[in-house]
């Protein structure tokens, strides 16, 4: 099965940016759709964006025009450029088939606070 592995996240002042990357097992070129997700504090795990094999994304209307999702199936990765953060963007974020599997990786803590 398929493992993916989170990294990039960190403490950014609201207002920053940061890049989460997610490398995979494996190829992913056969996935159709790959999405990230993110769990705060005390809070379910929500789907933030995916994107399509061909390219097609969506996103939670939080994120929706602060974040950008994008694929590379040469190099089993996914990546979640992450603009304009708020203190309410702070969770572990997880990368994932949409939609998701059974399992989930170890995800990357974002922290966002002055």
């Amino acid at each position: 099965q398929v493992q993916f592995v989170e990294s990039g996240g960190g403490l950014v002042q609201p207002g920053g940016s940061l890049r989460l990357s997610c490398a995979a097992s494996r190829s992913i070129f056969s996935i159709v759709a790959m999405g990230w997700y993110r769990q705060a504090p005390g809070k379910q795990r929500e789907w933030v964006a995916h994107i399509t094999n061909s390219g097609s994304t969506n996103y939670a209307d939080s994120v929706k025009g602060r974040f950008t999702i994008s694929r590379d199936n040469a190099k089993n990765t996914v990546y979640l450029q992450m603009n304009s953060l708020k203190p309410e963007d702070t969770a572990f974020y997880y990368c994932n088939r949409y939609p998701e599997l059974g399992y989930w990786g170890q995800g990357t803590q974002v922290t966002v606070s002055s």
